[in-house]
């Protein structure tokens, strides 16, 4: 199963909506997401990253045979930090262990350091979440060290792992 990824379209709001309403999937993102999480939240999301520079925000939907099946975006960081950027992702649930969150990191990497000045793209997946720590090793991400009590989620505190990509 090959996957793509693709700038948002407004469209893209349900499919986005259906993929995010899985508590599965927030356990292991960062606070701040609604849910339930309505294709009324997709929309704004959506308009808000077609809206942000191209050149700091690098923001794409991740689809199999056209359907939208998730997200994954490149973050330009700030001051001394401004040629390293941030890496977030998910995928919907039915499309989690086939090797398709692999290939949608390795996709965006490719294009964010041919297309722009980043030097370094890094993820702190949380300590618990093995899945997204192997992707990241199997995109050729190196593991750089635990950020021990690193976060607060779901009222624990967590340690988190930073991995890092050079150019």
């Amino acid at each position: 199963m090959t996957c793509s990824i693709r700038k948002w379209e407004l469209s893209d709001a349900k499919d986005l909506s259906i993929a995010l309403s899985n508590k599965k999937i927030q356990d292991n993102l960062r606070d701040g997401l609604p849910y339930p999480y309505t294709e009324e939240d997709g929309a704004a999301f959506i308009s808000a990253m077609l809206s942000e520079n191209e050149n700091d925000t690098f923001a794409f939907a991740i689809t199999v045979d056209g359907k939208v099946i998730g997200s994954i975006g490149v973050f330009r960081q700030r001051n001394i930090h401004r040629q390293t950027a941030e890496l977030g992702y998910y995928i919907a649930e039915e499309y989690w262990g086939r090797g398709i969150m692999t290939e949608a990191v390795k996709q965006i990497c490719e294009y964010v350091f041919s297309k722009s000045d980043i030097i370094r793209i890094y993820a702190e997946p949380f300590a618990y979440n093995v899945a997204s720590c192997r992707v990241l090793e199997k995109a050729g991400f190196q593991y750089e060290g635990t950020l021990r009590n690193n976060a607060v989620k779901n009222g624990k505190v967590i340690d988190m792992k930073m991995y890092s990509l050079l150019k």
